[in-house]
């Protein structure tokens, strides 16, 4: 009779971690609720691939604002976003509305972005001191936007509970997210041939046009996203979050191992952003037009739409940890070797068989590339193992306080790469060159060419290479990880429970 007893209660337990465990394999989006995160995403893709090239560009080349004042204004503007960005994670995290914790921030940030991005890329006719007064202005407007619309990338990991599905929609995203470079990488194309039909197209306006229409696209996106998402991983309740001091919670951050193997990698990963920003310098002086940007990018963009559905089987195979140290290792390696092979080896100048040169540039920075789309990948999967390892350890996500804290060291990086973007040229000597009309002409000192090629190869080498160190001390991996799984999904079967029954 005890044995039965025994024998019942046992089915009844596993019966019941079975129901807990359902929980987590659950379908739970729709198509059109995939298609908002998606769409939310390739707008915000288009802007911020848009700004990061972009941006210095337009502010230096056009808007005539001194190299070193730039320089400066990001770095003020950096240090700036830090300190607002712990004061927007906290409220983020305390957050509890009809709508959500997270879908608000989709909307009130929106006049802010919006008007710093419109401010960004117009070019009045200001003095010296009312340029550095208008770009500062409508860099901080911008950033301060963005602090609280940045919520938006929490959706990921609050949108569904079951992690296969999770994993799936960060796949499908960054497909799509795809399609979301080809708007700024066509832009050079246009800014090459529109002038040469009419002198009422100029570059500046060109630039100026683009910019204005992704930010109405971004715009319509995000409300759109506002109203066909909806987040459901339960949380703690107001009152408990309450009980939970601020300095407990930063606490907790700072004994998640799991976040600072991200913060390190990520920190050390943004000095890629150095090379980037020096671009459309490349195209344009080291290679003589900007269009070739576009050309190649047909080269280097085949390959994602591959690499992309690849990722998830690698990821599955070998586990997120090893594929980002082996895409970190591979990618630093080919961006140095690309360095010491140089821009223009079929001659003494790029104009010496300049198919050939214009060839090899294109298949090296297809190389370096490959790993580019399954990095975006493994990224939010790590980063959701790191949001789901501090539930599992401490009850709570504080998803808004950690990304605060990532966000110190991103500002700390970007405020480092943001000031090197702008004196690096300043080092090389680089003075931009302009026609009657204003449009940009290439520079021919060989030693600025070099000075710009270095810039554009070593710096995102190092930075792939360091990304892939920092993910060897990641322990979420292996039996600790299937631990985890397990007992989360236990731990959130409790909560849900415990809603149903108020």
């Amino acid at each position: 009779m005890a044995d039965d007893i025994i024998t019942a209660y046992e089915e009844i337990t596993a019966a019941s971690e079975i129901d807990r465990l359902a929980y987590t394999k659950k379908r739970y989006l729709s198509p059109k609720e995939i298609a908002a995160y998606v769409l939310v995403n390739f707008g915000q893709k288009n802007l911020s691939q848009y700004v990061s090239v972009y941006k210095e560009f337009f502010m230096i080349q056009f808007l005539k604002l001194n190299s070193t004042a730039y320089a400066h204004i990001n770095l003020f503007a950096s240090i700036y976003d830090a300190l607002d960005d712990t004061l927007s994670g906290l409220i983020i995290d305390r957050t509890r509305t009809r709508w959500g914790r997270i879908r608000p921030f989709f909307i009130l940030p929106l006049p802010l972005w919006v008007m710093g991005g419109f401010m960004m890329f117009t070019a009045p006719e200001f003095s010296s001191v009312q340029k550095v007064i208008w770009s500062a202005t409508a860099i901080l407007i911008y950033g301060l936007g963005m602090s609280y619309f940045n919520a938006w990338n929490l959706m990921m990991y609050n949108i569904t509970p079951n992690t296969d599905e999770r994993n799936n929609l960060i796949t499908t995203t960054k497909f799509f997210e795809l399609f979301g470079d080809w708007i700024p990488s066509f832009v050079p194309i246009f800014v090459e041939i529109l002038p040469r039909i009419s002198s009422k197209f100029t570059m500046q306006g060109i630039y100026s046009f683009f910019a204005y229409f992704i930010l109405i696209l971004a715009a319509a996106f995000s409300i759109f996203g506002f109203f066909n998402m909806r987040e459901r991983i339960p949380l703690q309740s107001r009152e408990k979050m309450n009980e939970t001091s601020v300095f407990e919670s930063i606490k907790q951050i700072f004994t998640n191992r799991p976040l600072f193997a991200i913060i390190s990698a990520d920190f050390f990963n943004g000095f890629k952003a150095v090379g980037g920003s020096t671009e459309s310098y490349f195209w344009l002086n080291n290679t003589g037009s900007v269009a070739n940007a576009s050309i190649c990018g047909l080269f280097t963009g085949a390959p994602n739409y591959i690499m992309v559905p690849i990722a998830a089987k690698i990821i599955k195979k070998f586990g997120a940890r090893t594929t980002a140290i082996g895409c970190g290792l591979f990618a630093g390696t080919a961006y140095i070797t690309m360095f010491f092979v140089g821009f223009r080896p079929f001659g003494q100048t790029i104009y010496d068989n300049y198919i050939l040169n214009l060839a090899w540039i294109f298949f090296a920075l297809t190389v370096c590339g490959l790993p580019n789309k399954i990095m975006l990948v493994v990224g939010p999967i790590l980063s959701a193992e790191a949001f789901d390892y501090m539930e599992w350890k401490h009850g709570a996500r504080n998803e808004a306080l950690v990304t605060t804290v990532q966000g110190y060291f991103g500002k700390l990086s970007g405020s480092i790469t943001g000031w090197l973007s702008g004196m690096v040229l300043t080092w090389i000597n680089y003075v931009p060159l302009t026609d009657s009309l204003g449009n940009a002409l290439p520079q021919s000192n060989p030693e600025i060419l070099s000075g710009i090629w270095a810039v554009f190869c070593l710096l995102p080498g190092f930075a792939r290479l360091l990304y892939g160190i920092s993910y060897i001390f990641y322990p979420i991996h292996g039996r600790l990880k299937d631990q985890m799984i397990v007992e989360l999904a236990d731990l959130r079967a409790d909560r849900l429970e415990e809603q149903s029954n108020k």
